[in-house]
């Protein structure tokens, strides 16, 4: 019956109190600035900041750390053994998911090529616009049910399509890694058990079909989910 929304929140440090007090004027003052540009008057302005009024900052941070530990000893007080450890879950959950999200986005920022599309994907993509349905679930799963009637010959561009991406990503794939090796990133390389092995004519239609099976299975779930 607790939830770590109710947990005191950290105070801001002394940057970023003068952050808050002073974004609005430094806004008033450059309309033209971007958000970053902004940000970078801003830390350029703090960096320049006499000590003795970097200090009040300080002092107000002290202040507010001091109120800070009083109430999260109170509020880890009142907490039965049950909900410390269900916050103290929901708290690695939670941090879990930044790390996620923050790995993501250094990746993006990076320029990670797009993992290649199956044959069904590639199928929806081109087809999602056109089809009919209210909402984006009965869209799908008009689609899905479109794609299983398919026959082989009519999936055989998706799935030639498919394959082209593959090799389009397995190319784009070397030349980044290779970048980043240069740039010290070894730490996103992938493995040599994750690097595609060569596979005959026969091994690569059979694993298509595989993945292509799975990927339907996979939408179907989806879906079933969904509409549950």
């Amino acid at each position: 019956g607790i939830s770590s929304d109710e947990r005191p929140k950290r105070p801001l440090t002394a940057y970023f109190r003068f952050l808050k007090e002073n974004r609005s004027a430094f806004r008033q003052n450059n309309p033209e600035m971007n958000n970053m540009e902004l940000v970078k008057k801003i830390a350029d302005t703090w960096k320049e900041l006499p000590a003795s009024q970097k200090q009040v900052y300080e002092e107000a941070r002290k202040t507010d750390w001091q109120r800070y530990k009083e109430r999260l000893a109170a509020y880890k007080a009142q907490l039965t053994p049950a909900q410390a450890a269900a916050l103290k879950e929901e708290r690695s959950k939670r941090l879990a998911k930044r790390r996620s999200f923050r790995a993501k986005r250094e990746l993006t920022v990076l320029g990670k090529p797009k993992r290649s599309r199956s044959g069904f994907n590639i199928f929806v993509s081109e087809n999602f616009q056109e089809s009919e349905g209210i909402s984006p679930v009965a869209k799908l799963k008009q689609l899905f049910d479109a794609w299983q009637k398919l026959s082989s010959s009519q999936k055989q561009p998706y799935l030639q399509l498919a394959e082209d991406d593959k090799v389009r990503y397995e190319n784009e794939m070397k030349s980044w890694e290779a970048k980043m090796v240069e740039l010290g990133r070894e730490d996103l390389i992938r493995s040599r058990k994750q690097k595609p092995k060569t596979k005959t004519a026969e091994t690569a239609k059979n694993a298509e079909t595989a993945k292509a099976s799975s990927q339907e299975n996979k939408a179907k779930l989806k879906l079933k989910k969904r509409e549950e």
